[in-house]
């Protein structure tokens, strides 16, 4: 029988597995020993929900439309574009498959795709969560052949007489290897070789063009033969590095952004004898007795996703006008399918900034309590204004802000809220241990006020860890 988790410790675990845990699912599940609060998670992500949408005239061929059509086309998608962000979003917020999306968020930035092509960027995030609690190499196999990657790395354009190195390079640079970590410029080279005639056709199916195809032989990581764009891939999970690297970036973004060398190594050798099975690899650390260590517990901060949804869900929030998640994201600067580049979002520090300080302190307020948010671009602002003095400025601000319109059920979360007193109420909301700051400002709040003492501790810097 495994020793039974303290609140803290299950509080831990969700934020880390998902986003966070409510009251009333505490309260079910407290009574449960580790092993059973490790396989409720797992059950409960046992089958993937993809995403759908409807992308009509999308699907037309380019050929086949007009250039005003195109104009028309290029309008749509970034419609879809927005439509595909909120509808990951709102999964994100009612999805019971908490661990299978977590861990599909994580992959979204590992294997990182920036494209205005809605069909793509469906399709690539529907392969990354089939296989999250799957096999790596199938993930990564299935994700090299999509779409998405075949069209922002490049590969459409390799081929035997003018090969294209992006994809060869970032496959052992940023997926599988780490940069630097065991090959060479002419790996690199001879394995773009492999990778020539991997394309897909105007449905969106992987093909390959025989014609487009090197077929010469190749030396890869000291390995010499014919190779394919699959032999490559299998050359790379062969090697004891990248099951190495896979491990090390799950552990900064599930465990601690400090590396425990024993813990890595440990873990490098469990998932490279699984033959990268997800799902083994992440029993592995959630069994364990120091994942839920002191130092591990309140130590991350929060990826602005992280945080937005672990604000809405608890309070089943509705967004009116889902753009303003997208002018959230990007103000806080994680925008879903829209990393910075192929390496991904760096994450940890990264995350605050002086603009994103004050926005992220302000968002439980924003949220949960109906306020009001700028709503304009400084590049969009004329100049005109930005030069105005401050009376007259004043005088427009109201035309440059809008209501959140976000509509949070508070009779829905305070019935379920089992937290009654002072001491409990924080200790349910904020992760970490308090500062002498936070204290202060704490002592002199009014507690009997549940929703603005609720609000008010979300917007101490202690809530932006967990």
């Amino acid at each position: 029988m495994s020793a039974p988790l303290s609140d803290k410790q299950i509080q831990h675990l969700y934020w880390r597995a998902g986003f966070g845990i409510s009251s009333g699912e505490l309260k079910t599940i407290r009574h449960l020993n580790k092993k059973q609060i490790v396989d409720n998670l797992f059950l409960a992500s046992e089958q993937s929900t993809p995403l759908s949408m409807d992308f009509g005239t999308l699907q037309k061929k380019q050929k086949d439309v007009s250039r005003e059509e195109r104009k028309q086309l290029r309008q749509l998608r970034n419609q879809k574009m927005s439509e595909l962000n909120a509808l990951w979003f709102r999964q994100l917020i009612e999805t019971n498959q908490i661990l299978r999306e977590k861990i599909t968020l994580f992959f979204h930035d590992h294997f990182s795709v920036r494209l205005r092509t809605p069909r793509a960027c469906l399709h690539l995030n529907n392969i990354i969560r089939k296989y999250a609690l799957g096999n790596f190499g199938d993930m990564l196999m299935e994700v090299s052949k999509s779409p998405a990657m075949l069209l922002f790395l490049n590969n459409r354009q390799n081929r035997k007489d003018h090969p294209n190195e992006n994809f060869a390079r970032e496959v052992m640079e940023l997926f599988t290897l780490g940069r630097d970590n065991g090959y060479t410029e002419t790996d690199i080279k001879e394995a773009a070789r492999a990778f020539t005639g991997w394309n897909f056709n105007y449905k969106g199916a992987f093909i390959f063009r025989q014609q487009h195809h090197d077929s010469g032989a190749k030396t890869i990581l000291s390995k010499t033969g014919n190779f394919t764009g699959d032999d490559v891939i299998n050359i790379l999970l062969k090697e004891k590095q990248t099951a190495r690297y896979i491990v090390q970036k799950l552990y900064t973004y599930f465990v601690n952004d400090t590396l425990n060398q024993n813990h890595i190594e440990y873990l490098t050798q469990v998932f490279y004898n699984a033959n990268y099975n997800l799902e083994t690899l992440f029993r592995v650390i959630f069994a364990s007795d120091w994942f839920y260590d002191n130092e591990n517990i309140g130590v991350k901060i929060k990826s602005p996703i992280e945080l937005l949804v672990g604000l809405s869900k608890p309070f089943k929030v509705q967004y009116q006008n889902t753009k303003v998640l997208i002018h959230l994201q990007k103000k806080l600067n994680q925008m879903l399918f829209f990393p910075p580049n192929v390496a991904g979002w760096p994450g940890g520090k990264s995350w605050i900034d002086n603009s994103t300080l004050m926005l992220r302190l302000k968002l439980a307020s924003l949220i949960l309590n109906n306020g009001v948010i700028e709503w304009h671009d400084k590049e969009n602002i004329p100049e005109s204004i930005m030069t105005m003095r401050e009376e007259a400025y004043k005088k427009i601000k109201s035309r440059l802000q809008k209501k959140i319109k976000a509509k949070p059920q508070w009779n829905s979360f305070l019935s379920n809220f089992e937290p009654k007193t002072k001491n409990e109420i924080i200790s349910f909301i904020l992760q970490p241990e308090i500062s002498e700051a936070a204290k202060h400002i704490i002592s002199s709040l009014d507690e009997n006020d549940t929703n603005s003492f609720i609000i008010e501790l979300m917007s101490l810097p202690e809530y932006q860890l967990c």
